[in-house]
This record gives structure tokens, C-alpha cells and sequence, in this order.
């Protein structure tokens, strides 16, 4: 008979998604660059977090002109009353730039994981008397956002170093609306010209590969940076064969601003 070679091979294959899902998501190595820590992601050794000791390098004179954060903000076409969050927003340098693009009926929550930044952000908002950012102290896995409510998500030289990365966007996903983006602005490490420390970029490949896991579709990396990609990612409307239209949750604005036209 040959049942029991049937049931073992039956059960072989139920075993091997569970086996699959218990697979460390993590790797854990001791050669990597001294300037990361020694934990890789999907092949990346993830980057030393800045400590809010050298905030001073965030507000430096010559970042506008090493950046164009002008250009950046120009390209994502923030609106009137979107609601907005900046991770990792350290002094609030990003922020204060994306301040007067949502206006008064908009909102963007400063987000960081160390309280001495939001001292800082608070501080400086208060000196520029910007009264449209909110100060929001988050973890290393969850940005401490209401679910469904953001239209956009920014971080500036910030993903790479996130020590959990899996966890954090899959928490960032779940605030975003539907529709919702998630923008990547980071040191394009496919160019060995720009100058900042090999874990502290990353290639675009990279990204959009550590993305695959999270219900995110690629839009586009739009060129207008000197040194940094400019990625951008759109939160895919989950599918319920029970929700009519009357019951969906309303498609973020920024959606209609990334959304491609039908060819």
C-alpha cells in the first residue's frame, strides 16, 4: 500500500509554509561595515542610528544646496490639507519645509524614537512659529499613527536605519489610507561619487526588493536630486469580497497624485 508514503509527503508540503514563516527574518553577523550594526535585512547590514547629539548636522548651512530639499518637495506635489508624516523627523528640517505646502487645514506629525529629538522638533516649531506639525513620539516598530489617516509618508536619509525594518513599515502600511504614499528619499548607493558612508545609502533595487513584502506598489524614482533617489510607493486598497462602495475608507488624496494615467 502506499498510503504512508502519500500522508508523509502530504505532510511535507503543509509543513513547508510553516517552516518557511519560521525562518529568522533576520541575519546576524560579525563582519560588517563598523558603521552598521551587526544585523543584516534581505541582504543589507543595517546603518548606527544618528543620535540626537549630532542634530546640529541635520540644520547644517549647506544641506539645502547638497539636497535641494527644495526640488524634493516640489516633486511630491504635497496639497492643501493632506495629512502627512515625517519619519524619523529629527529637528523637523524636513517639516518645517513641507509646512506651508498643506497649510492651515493640514497636519504633519513629526515622528521620532527619541525624545530629546521631540524636545528639539517642539522647540524649533515653536521658534518658527509653525503650528501645523505635531510632535509624535514613536518605537522602533510602530510610528504611533491612527490607523487609515495618513495620505503621506516621508523619509529623508531615515529607512536605512531602522533596526526593524519588517515591523516598522508594516506598521507605517497600516496608517496610510488607501491609496496612501510612502516616500523613500535616500543616498543613491549605486553611485560610488556620493559622498556618504556605504550603510548610510542604498540602491534603488534594494529598496523596491524590501518592499515585496508589504502590500505596496512601486510608482516611480523621480530623477531630480543631485545625490539622493526620490522613491515613491502607493498602499494597495485591500480586496474584501463583503465591503460594498458605500463602506470604503476614502483613497488618499496623494493617491490622485501618483496614480498613472491608463495607457
Amino acid at each position: 500500500m502506499k498510503f504512508p508514503a502519500l500522508l508523509t509527503f502530504a505532510a511535507l508540503a503543509l509543513a513547508a509554509p510553516l517552516l518557511a514563516e519560521d525562518a529568522p527574518r533576520y541575519e546576524t553577523r560579525a563582519d560588517g561595515d563598523p558603521n552598521g550594526i551587526p544585523k543584516f535585512y534581505l541582504g543589507r547590514q543595517i546603518a548606527r542610528v544618528m543620535g540626537h547629539q549630532a542634530a546640529d548636522w541635520l540644520e547644517r548651512p549647506e544641506r539645502e544646496e547638497e539636497e535641494r530639499t527644495d526640488l524634493m518637495v516640489e516633486a511630491l506635489k504635497f496639497r492643501e490639507g493632506e495629512v502627512v508624516a515625517d519619519i524619523g523627523s529629527g529637528s523637523g528640517y524636513v517639516a518645517r519645509k513641507i509646512s506651508p505646502k498643506v497649510g492651515a487645514t493640514g497636519v504633519i506629525y513629526g515622528v521620532d524614537i527619541q525624545p530629546e529629538m521631540i524636545d528639539l522638533l517642539a522647540r524649533r516649531m515653536a521658534m518658527f512659529r509653525i503650528t501645523n506639525v505635531k510632535p509624535v513620539l514613536g518605537t522602533t516598530t510602530d510610528p504611533k499613527l491612527p490607523p487609515a489617516s495618513i495620505d503621506t509618508m516621508i523619509m529623508v536619509d531615515v529607512y536605512h536605519e531602522f533596526d526593524q525594518p519588517f515591523e516598522m513599515i508594516e506598521s507605517m502600511v497600516k496608517a496610510l489610507k488607501p491609496g496612501g504614499r510612502i516616500v523613500f528619499v535616500e543616498f543613491r548607493g549605486e553611485d560610488p561619487k556620493v559622498p556618504i558612508k556605504l550603510v548610510h545609502k542604498m540602491t534603488e533595487a534594494q529598496v523596491r526588493k524590501e518592499m515585496t513584502a508589504h502590500p505596496l506598489e512601486f510608482v516611480e524614482n523621480i530623477g531630480v536630486l543631485p545625490i539622493q533617489h526620490l522613491l515613491i510607493f502607493r498602499k494597495t486598497a485591500a480586496k474584501s469580497a463583503t465591503t460594498g462602495d458605500c463602506c470604503k475608507t476614502p483613497t488618499s488624496r496623494a493617491a490622485l497624485l501618483t496614480k498613472k494615467p491608463a495607457q
